[in-house]
């Protein structure tokens, strides 16, 4: 299925600094980027880095004054599998070398706290049948509610308080699979049918050899997921960081699929 996907971004940079932008969509495995264009007002110098494991697309760039960006692509998204209860999960010797860091604890999924909680809970379990069991207790007990959570909540906060947005159901998401051995990293995704428009931030759980999409919040079909950016936690994916300081003036995302 084919998505046009847009961000359009307006800020105010009081003084020169640099930005690290990350909403372009990353090309993978099960996502295949067709055209894509980055455009800046006014013309800027700019530099490009893709991360050569996952892909993903990053642009740095000098910013001073008002400063608008808009980014366009149509992307192809190709089969996913819905359906993770089938799937098994690899023992911890047999996993690739780039996929061993996200067993660990992160700054805003601290795994190694929730360990006796996620055996308790979810021990009886094993591989995709784990990982769904720990989405329906994260539905079934947490409540998805803005203004609760902050930059610095972290999962732990999350699971006390019961409630948060999605950066904070893929941060729960993320701890509870660590916490149970299972590798889980952060994403940030286009999401087509969330409402309002955003970048919808979600998670990806390692079963069978490949990394799995999965969404905490149920807001939006996976199906529809445009992928931008992985990291350890919402640190590695925020889609704008600002070496320096700068004020919002309008800020949008869209998503639409190509009939």
């Amino acid at each position: 299925m084919l998505y046009e996907v847009e961000a359009s971004l307006t800020y105010d940079f009081a003084a020169p600094c640099e930005v690290l932008l990350q909403v372009e969509a990353a090309d993978g495995p099960d996502q295949r980027v067709v055209s894509q264009a980055l455009t800046f007002w006014p013309m800027m110098q700019s530099a490009q880095a893709e991360d050569p494991t996952t892909r993903q697309r990053r642009t740095i760039f000098q910013a001073f004054g008002r400063v608008n960006i808009l980014y366009r692509a149509q992307v192809d998204i190709l089969a996913r599998e819905p359906d993770l209860s089938t799937l098994s999960a690899q023992a911890i010797r047999d996993l690739p070398g780039d996929v061993l860091p996200f067993l660990r604890a992160s700054r805003y999924s601290p795994s190694d706290r929730m360990e006796s909680f996620a055996d308790r809970e979810f021990g009886g379990l094993t591989g995709g049948r784990r990982v769904t069991a720990i989405v329906d207790w994260i539905l079934k007990h947490v409540d998805y509610r803005a203004g609760v959570s902050h930059s610095a909540t972290t999962a732990v906060d999350t699971f006390i308080d019961r409630a948060g947005v999605c950066r904070d159901f893929s941060h729960l998401l993320i701890a509870l699979c660590r916490a149970a051995d299972i590798p889980a990293r952060a994403v940030s995704v286009y999401a087509w049918g969330l409402q309002p428009p955003d970048l919808h931030a979600v998670a990806e759980v390692y079963l069978q050899g490949a990394w799995r999409l999965v969404d905490a919040t149920a807001l939006a079909p996976i199906e529809g997921f445009v992928r931008v950016a992985t990291g350890r936690d919402a640190a590695d994916i925020a889609f704008m960081t600002i070496f320096g300081s700068a004020t919002l003036v309008e800020q949008r995302f869209k998503i639409d699929q190509v009939a």
